[in-house]
C-alpha cells in the first residue's frame, strides 16, 4: 500500500482529526500492518478501522489514477505546501486534492461569495471588486457555484488574475457542470480547483456547507456581495468569524432581499467596503495605492505595462513602505485630534510630536485642519500600542 492510499483511506475514516491522524499515518506506513487489529493497535477505534479497510475501492483507484495525470496534487496536511492559514482551522481537511497550481492555496486570498439568485447590482460589483482585488494582488477564491461565485472566477480571470474554486464534490464531477469551462479556463489560466472529496464523489448537499469552511480557510477575509437572510453564503461568513477572518459586506438597495443578508452581517460588525481599496487597506498586508496619474517619482511606467484597472495600483510588502512615526500617526484619530491629546497618548513632547506630525503631513498620512489634524490614509498596520489616556 503507497503512503497516498493510506492518506486518502485514512481520509474516509469518520471522527479522526487532521492532527492525530498525522500521528497515526507514520506508524502505519512504517509498521505497513493494515489488519483491523494492525490499525486498532496504531490508535484507530474498530470502527475507524472498518472505515479505513471498507472505502469504496472503485472511488479509491479512480482517485490514484487520476493523480497521475499532468497538474494533478495530492496536497497532505503534512506537507510543505499546505496551505498555512487552512491547518489553523479548527477542522482542516486532512487531505486536499488540487489541479493547477498548487501553490496558490497559500497565496493571499480573499474569498468572494454570495447569492446564486443575482441582481444586476450584484453582478455588477463582483466584477468590479473581483477585478480591483486581483490586480492589488489577491487571489480570488470562491465556489464555482452559479450567481455570484462563478462572477467573480470570471471577473479575477478577465483582469488576468489568479482565482481558486473550492468544490463540495470530487474534481472528476465538477458541479455545476454548466461551469465545466468556467474550471478548464481557472487551470488554463494559472488558477487551482481543489476539493477535499475522493475524485470521483458526486455532488451531495452536505457536503457544501462544509466547504465553505475551507473557502474561508484558505483567506484572509471574507466579501459578501449579496446574500439573503437564509443564503449559504452567511455560513461562509459564519465560519469566517469562526476562523478569525475578516468579514467585508457590500451594501446593498434597501427592499431587495439579496441586501438583506449583507446589511445583516454590517448590523453585526462586518466591515462595510464600497470598493476594493477598502479591502486591501483594511487587511493591513502592506497595499498602497496611488489613484491615477501616478506621480513618476514613486514609480516609472514602461509604456508597455498594462494596467488592469481604471487606477494605477501598486503595493508592497511592509517592510518595504516607509512609515514614518508610526507610534504617533497611531493616535491621531479620524475626526479632529488635537496636538497635545496626540502628545499626550504617544507620551512623548509636544515640541518633538509637533515635529512628526509635520512630516506626517508631508508624507500625506494626516492633514492639518482647525484645532488639530484629521487622519486621511488608513494603515492597517498601524495599532495604538502607547495610549496613556
Amino acid at each position: 500500500m503507497t503512503l497516498q492510499e493510506v492518506w486518502i483511506r485514512l481520509s474516509a475514516v469518520k471522527r479522526l482529526s487532521a492532527h492525530r491522524a498525522e500521528g497515526i499515518i507514520q506508524a502505519l506506513f512504517s509498521r505497513g500492518d493494515y489488519t483491523r487489529s494492525g490499525l486498532c493497535g496504531c490508535g484507530l477505534s474498530p470502527e475507524q478501522s472498518d472505515d479505513f479497510l471498507q472505502i469504496n475501492r472503485q472511488w479509491l483507484l479512480a482517485s490514484l489514477k487520476w493523480l497521475e495525470g499532468d497538474n494533478r496534487h495530492l496536497v497532505t496536511f503534512d506537507s510543505e505546501v499546505y496551505p498555512p492559514l487552512l491547518a489553523q482551522i479548527s477542522s482542516p481537511p486532512l487531505i486536499l486534492f488540487v489541479e493547477g497550481q498548487a501553490g496558490l492555496l497559500s497565496s493571499p486570498q480573499i474569498a468572494m461569495v454570495g447569492s446564486r439568485h443575482f441582481t444586476h447590482y450584484g453582478d455588477h460589483y463582483a466584477q468590479v471588486f473581483a477585478g480591483g482585488l486581483v490586480c492589488s494582488g489577491f487571489t480570488v477564491t470562491s465556489g464555482l457555484a452559479l450567481g455570484i461565485d462563478g462572477i467573480s472566477h470570471k471577473a479575477a480571470l478577465d483582469s488576468d488574475g489568479n482565482t481558486v474554486a473550492v468544490l463540495g464534490s470530487g474534481l472528476m464531477n465538477r458541479y455545476p457542470a454548466r461551469h465545466s469551462k468556467l474550471a478548464d479556463r481557472i487551470l488554463a489560466q494559472g488558477g487551482a480547483l481543489v476539493s477535499e472529496h475522493l475524485v470521483s464523489m458526486p455532488p451531495i448537499a452536505a457536503h457544501f456547507p462544509r466547504r465553505n469552511r475551507i473557502i474561508s480557510g484558505l483567506s484572509v477575509g471574507v466579501l459578501v456581495v449579496e446574500a439573503t437572510l437564509r443564503s449559504g453564503s452567511l455560513i461562509t461568513a459564519r465560519f469566517a468569524l469562526e476562523q478569525g477572518r475578516e468579514i467585508f459586506a457590500l451594501p446593498g438597495p434597501l427592499g431587495s432581499l439579496t441586501s438583506e443578508g449583507t446589511h445583516w452581517l454590517i448590523r453585526q460588525g462586518a466591515y462595510l467596503v464600497t470598493e476594493p481599496k477598502d479591502i486591501a487597506e483594511h487587511m493591513g498586508s502592506g497595499l498602497t495605492w496611488f489613484p491615477a496619474p501616478v506621480d513618476s517619482s514613486l514609480r516609472q511606467i514602461p509604456q508597455d505595462e498594462e494596467i488592469c484597472a481604471s487606477e494605477a495600483i501598486f503595493y508592497a510588502q511592509d517592510d518595504e513602505v516607509e512609515l514614518p512615526f508610526a507610534d504617533v500617526l497611531a493616535n491621531v484619530e479620524y475626526e479632529v485630534t488635537s496636538v497635545d491629546v496626540v502628545a499626550e497618548r504617544a507620551g512623548q513632547p509636544v515640541p518633538e510630536v509637533v515635529g512628526k506630525l509635520l512630516e506626517l503631513e508631508l508624507a500625506g498620512w494626516i492633514a492639518a485642519v482647525s484645532g488639530g489634524y484629521v487622519r486621511i490614509k488608513r494603515a492597517g498596520h498601524v495599532r495604538r500600542t502607547n495610549v496613556l489616556i
